[in-house]
């Protein structure tokens, strides 16, 4: 929840949980261009009178931004309506298609119809929970993890965060048995146990991660094979043809993948799923897992190969 700049300074002399009613008074005007008291009352469990102050309170701020409708007896925006807060298109978008919730239950109410792929994978709780809390204290745990190379093996690591790679959540951590920071599939993982005694050490923490601190500016273009890159560049609103990002160094081949981004040198990936190329391989050199890059060559091996030819 970020309140605009313009209304920010007296708007943040009132208390947070009032700010949070206001912005969601906000969220269902702009957003379903409707208002109800009972969504006010139902969302942060209030009565009538309560309702009655924040949403005077709100027309305060936005007098010109809603307007009851007698017959509905509802509020909706009116034409010249401009949001008081600023809203993350990503949290608009997961309440809409999910609905709010604290972690009441799993079956939270879709706001608007909607369909969202469902993850093939998600870790268990119980194993998430004591690796979350070692994150948060930042604490080492003790576990058992089976890998392709060495089957079941009991480690210690040092967990400093999580990664959803769009096909599985990792744990980046600190391993230190082979004293070096590695990603760890969650749902390879059997019992971890937050060890209190054993807080992470010097070189064990996140700032200590090379690949985790570095940040990879990355410049995308439309694939050159595309048969619409006007349409690309609209897609990824794009400026001057180009999507600039930045990405960790540590999930930067990860994260090519998930986006379908075609990384070879020669942009020969040429399936549909390719919208996107990156001209600049050398963006990626010293990134441990570029590898995982769709078609990336190390821009060393390129040219050594070159040279014996």
């Amino acid at each position: 929840m970020d309140i605009k700049e313009e209304d920010s300074r007296e708007l943040k002399d009132h208390p947070r949980a009032q700010q949070e009613r206001l912005a969601h008074i906000d969220f269902m005007l702009y957003f379903l261009g409707e208002l109800r008291r009972q969504d006010v009352a139902e969302r942060f469990g209030m009565g009538p009178s309560g309702v009655t102050r924040d949403i005077a309170l709100y027309r305060r701020f936005a007098p010109g931004n809603c307007e009851m409708d007698p017959a509905e007896k509802v509020y909706r925006p009116t034409p010249n309506f401009q949001p008081l807060f600023k809203h993350s298109a990503r949290r608009v978008l997961t309440a809409l298609s999910e609905g709010f919730g604290e972690g009441l239950g799993e079956d939270w109410e879709a706001m608007l119809p909607s369909d969202t792929p469902l993850p093939l994978t998600l870790p268990d709780v119980a194993v998430l929970a004591p690796i979350s809390r070692a994150i948060n204290r930042k604490l080492a745990v003790k576990l058992h993890y089976t890998s392709v190379k060495s089957g079941k093996t009991e480690k210690t690591l040092v967990p400093i965060a999580l990664i959803d790679t769009g096909i599985r959540w990792h744990v980046r951590a600190y391993d230190r048995d082979h004293e070096e920071f590695r990603d760890y599939v969650l749902n390879r993982m059997e019992n971890p146990v937050a060890l209190e005694n054993s807080p992470a050490g010097k070189g064990e923490m996140a700032n200590d991660d090379e690949q985790w601190s570095r940040v990879i500016s990355l410049a995308l273009v439309p694939h050159p094979s595309h048969p619409r890159p006007g349409l690309v560049c609209m897609d990824y609103g794009m400026r001057d043809d180009v999507l600039k990002i930045k990405v960790r160094a540590a999930n930067a081949g990860y994260m090519l993948r998930r986006w379908s981004v075609d990384c070879s040198p020669d942009h020969h990936l040429n399936g549909i799923e390719y919208a996107l190329w990156l001209p600049d391989s050398f963006a990626l050199y010293g990134a441990n897992n570029a590898q995982l890059a769709p078609g990336y060559k190390d821009p060393r091996e390129l040219a050594k190969s070159i040279q014996a030819l």
